[in-house]
């Protein structure tokens, strides 16, 4: 097993052991976070009347509110229970087992994709790995798509591992991401940092890239 599965196995494997509390505590999330469904809402702007695959979709909540904003969305997502639990939830939704490194298993196409929305998902990828998902990003994105990414600000620090609830994950100085999605060919269009919440610990960062 290379590093690369060995890093897939174990992420998979962590949220299917976790997969109904994980569904149960955050069904209801973007309830409780209007800024988190305003920066959805303008994503949703951007890439309306084209597919829409959301890449760590998890029990499918958020993919359902792509749905609900009026996009053809799809999840994907490593863990098999997350992806029964969306499938059970929301069955007239597309849920796909698979890794979002590697969209060609199911049969996504190059330009296929009007955007992709990676909602804290990329967070568990190991920092030099990150290159080959903005690649594969890139390749599935149609040229003027939108990709959204949410993630945990490092707040000055440079990337930063963490004790995630569920695995390992890793904080982003909010440069340096924009910088790494820069490199693969997209454009940044805007960004948002938020103080943490109620029961978080740290700044959470989105930020919206254009496929140049």
């Amino acid at each position: 097993m290379t590093e690369q599965t060995a890093y897939l196995a174990t992420t998979a494997d962590a949220y299917d052991s976790v997969a109904t509390l994980y569904a149960d505590l955050f069904r209801d999330a973007l309830d409780g976070s209007p800024l988190d469904r305003a920066v959805l809402a303008a994503f949703a702007e951007f890439v309306r009347g084209g597919a829409v695959a959301e890449l760590g979709c998890g029990p499918g909540a958020v993919t359902a509110h792509l749905r609900d904003l009026g996009l053809d969305v799809f999840g994907v997502d490593l863990s098999p229970a997350m992806i029964g639990i969306a499938r059970e939830a929301y069955p007239e939704l597309r849920f796909e087992v698979g890794s979002m490194e590697a969209l060609d298993a199911l049969g996504v196409a190059d330009g296929a994709l009007r955007g992709i929305l990676s909602w804290y998902s990329l967070i568990h990828v190991p920092p030099e790995q990150l290159p080959a998902y903005f690649a594969e990003f890139r390749r599935v994105i149609e040229g003027g798509g939108h990709l959204l990414l949410g993630f945990f600000e490092a707040e000055g620090d440079p990337v930063t591992p963490f004790d995630h609830k569920v695995t390992t994950a890793y904080r982003w100085p909010v440069d340096a991401l924009a910088g790494l999605a820069a490199e693969a060919g997209f454009v940044e269009v805007a960004r948002m940092l938020r103080q943490p919440g109620e029961g978080q610990r740290f700044r959470q960062g989105c930020l919206l890239m254009r496929q140049g």
